[in-house]
């Protein structure tokens, strides 16, 4: 039997919503789309480079909870509010993964559960490949 394990952040939402910032089973890490979000406050709004900057440590230290790094991730999905600023949100995830080059996507979406968030990134790792 495979093993599973939920990895939470705390934030309210996850028993709301019903989910979990990371699940991890074996050696595959699943997380969570991730915005630029601290309590209440949203980092670097206006800010395409920072709030991108600001999501990848948060997803890093949710790849730490569940065992993984960096370089397990095998695919990101990075969802825009504005494809125009592509740039910005590109360097700063290359910053974090111009060696390991995961698979990716970045997809303009209408909009995000609050105005001032303009990237949401999730990921998928897998430990030992």
């Amino acid at each position: 039997m495979k093993k599973r394990i939920n990895i939470s952040s705390g934030a309210k939402w996850e028993d709301i919503v019903g989910y979990s910032r990371a699940v991890r089973i074996d050696g595959m890490v699943s997380v969570s789309g991730t915005t630029s979000v601290d309590g209440d406050t949203v980092i670097g709004e206006d800010n395409f480079y920072l709030q991108t900057k600001t999501i990848l440590r948060k997803i890093e230290h949710s790849l730490n909870e569940a065992g993984a790094k960096l370089q397990d991730v095998i695919r990101t999905r990075i969802y825009v509010t504005d494809i125009t600023k592509w740039e910005e949100v590109g360097k700063a995830h290359g910053e974090f993964f111009k060696d390991v080059k995961p698979a990716t996507s970045m997809i303009q979406i209408s909009a995000l559960i609050d105005p001032k968030m303009l990237v949401e990134i999730e990921v998928d790792a897998v430990i030992g490949r």
